[in-house]
């Protein structure tokens, strides 16, 4: 790797974080769970002080359904903000996963900034990053088990982002073999593979391709209605004054599943397979929507980098807390005691997430779910 392409990803990490803290870079379409309600329960039988917000992950307890999704690394920025998030993870006891390890396994010198996370976080679950263009056409099996030692990491998440690499000027849009070299990793690494979208959301199709030819058991969805990455790009082509890039961008910017969606999508193997829910999660009772429809936690990724940069670690924890309080509100007015009662409450869905349901079910399939969720009962 030569020392300009070494310089070209560490200063694209840079202007990735800046350009989220400073711009625009949210889709405009929702994530869709204002089409999901949750019916109220008058008489939920519990006391609030009682309600436990913990659950596992990965074989291990964590302290509530929530992880700091994978950002950042790659630079001496990075590191800072990679040493913040890993403090309240470990102070929290939730999963935390860093940013593409691209630059890390490219320049040694800034293994550091991806390393500090599990020097700060040595008890709590930390998850790699490696993206599917690099295990395509890039990267041999030792670069992978360098991604993983640079951590010691407890899982590798794989990131899918065909729209970024279209979009991106310096974009590697090649994917060609990609299913073939997901499955030889999964066969020849002793640690869980997660599979994640990068905000244009998994689909079911692509799950069972994923699930049934390479033997992945863990998703992230990441949906439509957080980060666009193809907004990202956008806004690195105007500073480079790309202005086809840009038009192209611009065009893309909204494309792809809504987050519930995605979560719908694969409801039908939600036993078979640990779903992780990513995408515009920006509440407690986004977690707790996402909970009721299959997913076994929800990641943050902007709301975490952009309380760690106005308020530090202290406003990061606060945060948390806040965001656990909606979790217990949200479980109380239901009559959930525990977490793992969330995904038997009663949910209704309407609008163009129920229409998604009976086009990707069929009518009469469709309609059977939808009743199935109005009608599921917490002491099923």
């Amino acid at each position: 790797m030569s020392k300009n392409n070494e310089l070209t990803t560490e200063r694209r990490k840079i202007e990735h974080i800046e350009i989220c803290l400073t711009n625009k870079v949210e889709s405009y379409t929702s994530t869709w769970f204002e089409y999901v309600r949750f019916v109220h329960n008058p008489l939920p039988e519990i006391n609030i002080d009682e309600i436990d917000v913990s659950t596992s992950f990965l074989g291990r307890k964590i302290s509530l359904p929530l992880m700091i999704s994978g950002m950042t690394g790659g630079s001496q920025i990075s590191k800072k903000i990679n040493k913040m998030l890993a403090e309240v993870a470990e102070q929290k006891q939730i999963p935390i996963g860093v940013g593409s390890q691209r630059a890390g396994i490219e320049n040694p010198k800034l293994i550091e900034t991806y390393r500090i996370v599990r020097d700060v976080a040595p008890t709590t679950i930390v998850i790699g990053n490696i993206g599917a263009p690099q295990i395509s056409s890039e990267y041999d099996i030792s670069k992978i088990i360098k991604a993983i030692e640079m951590i010691d990491a407890d899982a590798l998440a794989i990131h899918l982002n065909a729209l970024q690499e279209a979009i991106q000027p310096e974009g590697n849009a090649k994917y060609k073999g990609v299913i073939e070299n997901i499955g030889k990793i999964q066969s020849e690494l002793d640690i869980p593979i997660i599979v994640k979208e990068t905000g244009a959301g998994l689909t079911r199709n692509a799950v069972k391709i994923l699930k049934e030819n390479c033997g992945i058991k863990i998703f992230d969805v990441s949906g439509i209605g957080g980060t666009s990455f193809s907004a990202v790009e956008v806004h690195r082509a105007i500073r480079i004054k790309d202005e086809h890039k840009e038009k192209l961008g611009k065009l893309f910017w909204d494309w792809g599943v809504p987050t519930a969606a995605a979560l719908v999508d694969l409801y039908t193997f939600s036993d078979e397979i640990t779903i992780i829910a990513s995408g515009g999660i920006r509440t407690g009772i986004d977690i707790c929507k996402s909970l009721s429809l299959g997913a076994r936690i929800a990641g943050m990724a902007l709301p975490f980098l952009k309380v760690i940069h106005g308020s530090g670690v202290e406003g990061a924890m606060k945060f948390i807390d806040f965001i656990e309080d909606q979790i217990k509100i949200c479980m109380f007015l239901i009559g959930a005691s525990s977490v793992e009662k969330i995904r038997k409450a009663s949910i209704f869905i309407y609008g163009p997430l129920a229409e998604w349901v009976k086009c990707r079910y069929g009518f009469s399939e469709g309609t059977k779910l939808l009743s199935y969720f109005m009608n599921r009962s917490l002491d099923a």
